[in-house]
């Protein structure tokens, strides 16, 4: 049996810190690696509040590159970046805010991109088959199913 590590304060706080300064956390994430250490709850508590008060934890810092890295990077539409966000227990007031980072013009641009991205590759199949998955991968990626549809109809006249 392979014997966990243990830590002092001062350890787990500058470990955390590390992990905070390297990508953006949710305190969800960095709840769970603290009891992945094996501490205790009084030094979480601890802990947590040296990551909050020395900024190292923002959650509203995290759910707004959350939401535009989401967003650029995988293409993903508000619906799912809102279910993602939930899943991390972000405040409704914090979704709103990061859900604001995305422009409106390019969100659009956005899945019109992405949509004839997709019909590319479903070409040389029937027509009813086309606009099925073509909606299908759309609203997997969590865009809007009115924005869907109007684009599926759009690119795939009857």
């Amino acid at each position: 049996m392979v014997k966990k590590p243990s830590y002092t304060l001062s350890e787990a706080t500058k470990k955390l810190e590390f992990f905070c300064a390297y990508q953006d956390r949710c305190h969800q994430e960095v709840l769970l690696k603290l009891k992945q250490m094996s501490m205790i709850p009084e030094a979480i508590d601890h802990i947590m509040g040296h990551l909050i008060q020395l900024d190292y934890l923002n959650e509203e810092r995290f759910a707004r590159n959350y939401a535009r890295g989401k967003f650029k990077q995988k293409h993903w539409g508000r619906i799912r970046i809102k279910q993602e966000l939930k899943k991390r227990n972000l405040s409704p007031v914090n979704i709103k805010i990061a859900l604001k980072e995305i422009d409106d013009a390019s969100y659009v641009s956005s899945l019109e991109t992405l949509a004839k991205k997709k019909l590319a590759q479903l070409k040389g199949k029937e027509i009813e088959v086309q606009k099925r998955k073509l909606a299908d991968y759309l609203l997997y990626r969590g865009w809007e199913s009115s924005l869907v549809y109007e684009q599926v109809f759009t690119l795939i006249p009857n």
